[in-house]
């Protein structure tokens, strides 16, 4: 099972229903959603961790600040609100990390895929993306991986099942990631995309 498939099933019931409620729209929409927006999240942090700068960041943002920590809790205190002061739960905040300039048209793009509003889809995002890097951190601990380079392997193999995958979210993520529109993710856009987590370990 992929990394986003183990995490979507973790979300089903009572999280999907919390999420779903947050959004002001029904289960089934939410579902959707999240199925296409946890594949792009995954996908450019694998993109992000494919370079050794940004993998090491990536790792001490983890051990810093998402380790030991569960999807509920994490995902209770997003919807509570408190996440101003709380790196864990800094969706806003980790969004800006995970795509740098790139962030409005991940959201852009995931509301046309999805038919979500422009606001409900950056409200989902910014919800799944700590939730995403506790996923991230406990799998990291489970399998006794505490090194950037066993993450990047880990983020680039599940950015290349995304791709392969292809759907709304393979082609979701090639539209966010291949910036100079040839079809191919190619050091052009990498340079443009690695301020998305270089340069600071902390959220």
């Amino acid at each position: 099972m992929s990394l986003t498939n183990d995490l979507l099933s973790q979300l089903q019931g009572a999280p999907l229903q919390q999420v779903s409620q947050q959004l002001g729209i029904d289960s089934q929409q939410a579902s959707g959603a999240i199925s296409a927006a946890l594949p792009l999240l995954m996908g450019a942090l694998g993109n992000n961790a494919a370079q050794p700068q940004g993998a090491q960041a990536l790792l001490g943002a983890l051990q810093n600040n998402h380790s030991g920590l569960d999807i509920g809790s994490v995902l209770g205190a997003v919807l509570s609100g408190g996440s101003a002061n709380n790196p864990a739960a800094n969706g806003a905040g980790i969004l800006g990390h995970i795509f740098g300039g790139n962030q409005s048209l991940a959201e852009t793009g995931l509301a046309q895929a999805t038919g979500l509003s422009a606001d409900r889809s950056k409200q989902l995002l910014a919800i799944l993306a700590p939730i995403v890097m506790a996923f991230l951190a406990k799998q990291m601990g489970s399998k006794g991986q505490n090194d950037a380079a066993g993450l990047g392997q880990l983020l680039g193999q599940e950015q290349q099942a995304v791709r392969n995958q292809g759907g709304i979210a393979g082609g979701l993520l090639g539209k966010v990631l291949d910036q100079d529109g040839d079809g191919q993710l190619g050091m052009g856009d990498l340079i443009k995309l690695g301020s998305g987590l270089l340069g600071s370990g902390k959220r």
